[in-house]
C-alpha cells in the first residue's frame, strides 16, 4: 500500500507551514483587516509604465524575452547593478552579480552551495522566518545571537564564533524583519573586524534599505569587506513589484560561480522578460524617482500607524519607530501570549503575525510584528482600534 508519509525527506517531514500563510485562510475573508502580510501597496506598482515596458520589450527583443537565458543573469542588468553598488561604496563587476527569482531563491543557493548537515547558522533575535526554515531544510544547526533595540550585539556574536566554527552569519541590517531596527554604523564596523579573524560568510539581506523615511543612510556592510566575506542581497519586489521576482546577489566571484550552478540546476535563470522589463525600467533612470515616491506613501502609512498605537494600544503596551521598511514589532507584558490573543483578534477580524516564529530558539511568546505598508488608512485606523480593544480585553482577563 502506497504511503507517501514514509517516502518524505527527513527535512520535509517535519516541516512546518509558514505562520504568515496560514493566517492566510482568515486574512483572505471579506472584511477581514490584515496587518499580517508583508506587502508593499499596490498604489506603489508602476503599472502603466511596465505594461509599456513590457510591450515594447516583447516587440524589440521576442527571441531575447522568449528563449532560454544566461544562468547568471543577463549582462546589461547585471553590469547595471553593479554599477549602483560601486556608487554605494562597494566595488563590484558583472561578474560579482547574479540574477535570482526572489531573496528566498538567492537564500536557497547560497545555502545549497555552503551548508551541510549539522554546520551552523548564526542568526539575530529574532530574524526573518523564512531564512530559518531554508537554513532548516539543508540540515544546518540554526544558533540566536542574543540582540538589543539596536539589534544583534557584536560581543555576543565574537562568543559564539569563539565556541566552534560557523560557516554562515545572517544580518538584515536595515529596517529589520520582524523588528524594524537599523544596526547602527559602529556595530557593523565592529562585526566586520570579529568576522575578520573567522573562516565564515555574512549574508547581508537588504530588501527594504531603500525604504528610508527619517534619519539618515548607514553604509552597507559590504563597504567594508576587504575579502570577499559578505554576500550583499539585493532586491527589486519592495522598490518596483513582487510579482516580478526579481532579485539578486553580489559576492566575491568564486561564491557566484557556485550560486550559477545552483540556477543551472534549479530553474536554469530568472525569466528574460521580468529581467528585461526591470533592466528597462532602471536604464530609463525611473527607479530613483519611482523610490521616492514609495517612501512618500509609506512615510504616511507608518506615521499614521504609529500615532493609533499611540491612541488604542494599551500603555502597557511597548513598539518600535523605524525610520523605513514594512514593519514595526511590538512586545505584550511578559507571561502573555500573541498566540493566546489571535483568539480574541481573529474573531474580531483583525490580524498581525506572532512572533515566537522569528526565533530560532522558540523565545519571543509575547511578542508580534505588524505590517504598515499594505492596509489602506480607513483601514488601519479601524483595524489598530479594533486590535487595541482586543489586546485590552486579553490583558483584563488575565494569562
Amino acid at each position: 500500500m502506497f504511503d507517501s508519509n514514509a517516502l518524505f525527506s527527513k527535512a520535509f517531514a517535519g516541516l512546518k507551514g509558514n505562520i504568515i500563510r496560514e493566517l492566510y485562510q482568515y486574512t483572505s475573508q471579506p472584511g477581514f483587516i490584515s496587518f499580517a502580510g508583508g506587502n508593499p501597496s499596490p498604489e506603489t506598482f508602476p503599472n502603466e509604465e511596465l505594461a509599456e515596458i513590457a510591450s515594447k520589450v516583447l516587440k524589440e527583443n521576442s527571441i531575447a524575452c522568449l528563449q532560454y537565458g544566461v544562468s547568471n543573469g543577463i549582462l546589461s542588468l547585471r553590469e547595471y547593478i553593479a554599477g549602483q553598488m560601486t556608487e554605494e561604496g562597494v566595488p563590484a563587476k558583472a561578474e560579482n552579480v547574479v540574477i535570482t527569482s526572489g531573496s528566498q531563491q538567492s537564500m536557497d543557493l547560497l545555502s545549497k552551495a555552503m551548508l551541510n548537515p549539522g554546520d551552523r547558522v548564526l542568526v539575530e533575535s529574532p530574524t526573518y522566518v523564512a531564512a530559518l526554515k531554508i537554513f532548516g531544510i539543508y540540515g544546518a544547526r540554526v544558533e540566536a545571537v542574543a540582540s538589543d533595540d539596536e539589534g544583534i550585539i557584536p560581543e555576543a556574536l565574537q562568543e559564539k564564533l569563539e565556541t566552534g566554527p560557523a560557516k554562515l552569519i545572517y544580518l538584515i541590517p536595515n529596517f529589520q524583519n520582524p523588528t524594524g531596527i537599523t544596526l547602527p554604523w559602529e556595530r557593523r564596523k565592529r562585526i566586520m573586524e570579529i568576522v575578520k579573524k573567522h573562516n565564515v560568510l555574512v549574508i547581508e539581506d537588504d530588501p527594504y534599505g531603500k525604504l528610508r523615511y527619517s534619519g539618515d543612510p548607514v553604509p552597507h556592510m559590504k563597504t567594508l569587506d576587504e575579502a570577499g566575506q559578505v554576500a550583499y542581497f539585493g532586491s527589486f519586489s519592495k522598490i518596483i513589484a513582487p510579482g516580478l521576482r526579481m532579485a539578486y546577489v553580489v559576492c566575491q566571484e568564486a561564491v557566484a560561480r557556485k550560486l550559477v550552478l545552483g540556477k543551472q540546476n534549479n530553474d536554469m535563470h530568472t525569466p528574460n522578460l521580468t529581467q528585461l522589463i526591470v533592466n528597462e525600467y532602471c536604464r530609463r533612470g525611473r527607479l530613483q524617482a519611482h523610490i521616492e515616491e514609495c517612501c512618500l506613501v509609506y512615510k504616511k502609512k507608518r506615521d499614521t500607524m504609529l500615532s493609533l498605537l499611540d491612541t488604542h494600544f494599551p500603555k502597557e503596551m511597548r513598539w518600535t519607530r523605524p525610520d523605513g521598511g514594512l514593519f514595526l514589532w511590538s512586545k505584550l507584558p511578559e507571561g502573555y501570549s500573541s498566540m493566546k490573543l489571535l483568539e480574541y483578534a481573529i474573531p474580531a477580524k483583525v490580524a498581525y503575525v506572532p512572533g515566537d516564529s522569528f526565533f530560532a530558539d522558540g523565545s519571543g511568546v509575547n511578542t508580534m510584528r505588524l505590517n504598515f505598508s499594505n492596509a489602506s488608512k480607513a483601514d488601519m485606523e479601524k483595524g489598530i482600534a479594533l486590535l487595541g480593544e482586543q489586546i485590552g480585553q486579553y490583558l483584563k482577563d488575565g494569562k
